[in-house]
């Protein structure tokens, strides 16, 4: 018993190790970003570079933020540029695909079995390959050099990946709990929005942070649906940083660190959510 106890707690240490290394080398990259954003110009080009900047200054960041990276727009202006798409994409696909996962998960029609492994395939076909044929279609819909046309486009590649999941949290709520509400005397609609959704809040989450995700950080579409300087979203803006003989590597560190904020925060609010929902979802399908 003592040895079994003794090579346990060794495993458990060795497990412990190893996803500590693990954590640390995909956190370092983060380290390092926001370390160079607070270095100043002369340590970041220095022939020996530091981890940790000796002179910390915020230099970086009051230029990119007081700044115009181009005439008459500021940084604060691609931020609410991305930050809308996101926030419209996250909330449309959560929508539809929540009633989509319902009528697949709970309602037998033909093609059924069809729509769910094209749900499958559309996610096989590569992004470059759909960019001229979604810009002639954009150019039909009157939708060229808006915002928009971005919505859409993420609505359409984040939709199969929410109905697909989503499809196993409904699939996961017994029936006999809507049809208890409906004795009761609940409509279709009181069922719904009172004993199923908050049942699958957690799955809404989860495919949330997919969803902000594609659109926060997506950059072919948006440079090419987009010509209208003042509608670029943030991906599209941190390409001003990069010139053909040189890149300001201060600022654009210090862009990087607030691009990547609003991820990190909106991980951090839901993530107990995120967890709870990943489970629940493979529990039923």
């Amino acid at each position: 018993m003592t040895r079994r106890g003794g090579g346990g707690g060794a495993k458990r240490l060795a497990l412990n190790g190893a996803g500590l290394l693990v954590a640390l080398f995909a956190a370092f990259p983060v380290y390092w970003m926001i370390a160079t954003s607070l270095k100043p110009s002369s340590e970041i080009f220095s022939s020996t570079p530091r981890p940790v900047p000796t002179e910390p200054t915020l230099e970086h960041y009051r230029q990119i933020l007081t700044g115009n990276l181009i005439p008459g727009v500021t940084f604060a202006d691609f931020f609410l540029n991305s930050a809308l798409v996101a926030v419209c994409t996250v909330v449309l696909s959560g929508l539809v695909a929540l009633l989509a996962a319902t009528a697949v998960a709970r309602f037998r029609f033909k093609l059924r079995t069809t729509f769910l492994i094209m749900l499958l395939v559309v996610q096989m076909i590569p992004l470059e390959a759909l960019v001229i044929p979604l810009f002639l279609m954009i150019q039909r819909l009157g939708l060229y050099n808006t915002l928009p046309s971005l919505i859409l486009t993420y609505l359409g590649f984040s939709l199969p990946f929410a109905v697909w999941m989503l499809r196993g949290f409904v699939a996961a709520v017994p029936k006999e709990l809507e049809e208890a509400a409906a004795i009761d005397g609940a409509s279709r609609a009181q069922t719904f929005r009172k004993v199923l959704f908050p049942l699958v809040a957690p799955g809404l989450v989860a495919t949330s942070i997919f969803s902000f995700i594609t659109a926060w950080n997506e950059l072919i579409f948006a440079l090419t649906f987009i010509n209208d300087q003042e509608s670029y979203t943030l991906p599209v803006a941190m390409t001003f940083f990069f010139g053909r003989d040189d890149t300001a590597w201060g600022p654009v560190m210090a862009a990087s660190t607030l691009f990547t904020l609003p991820v990190i925060v909106f991980f951090l609010l839901v993530q107990r959510r995120m967890v709870s929902g990943l489970v629940a979802g493979a529990v039923k399908g």
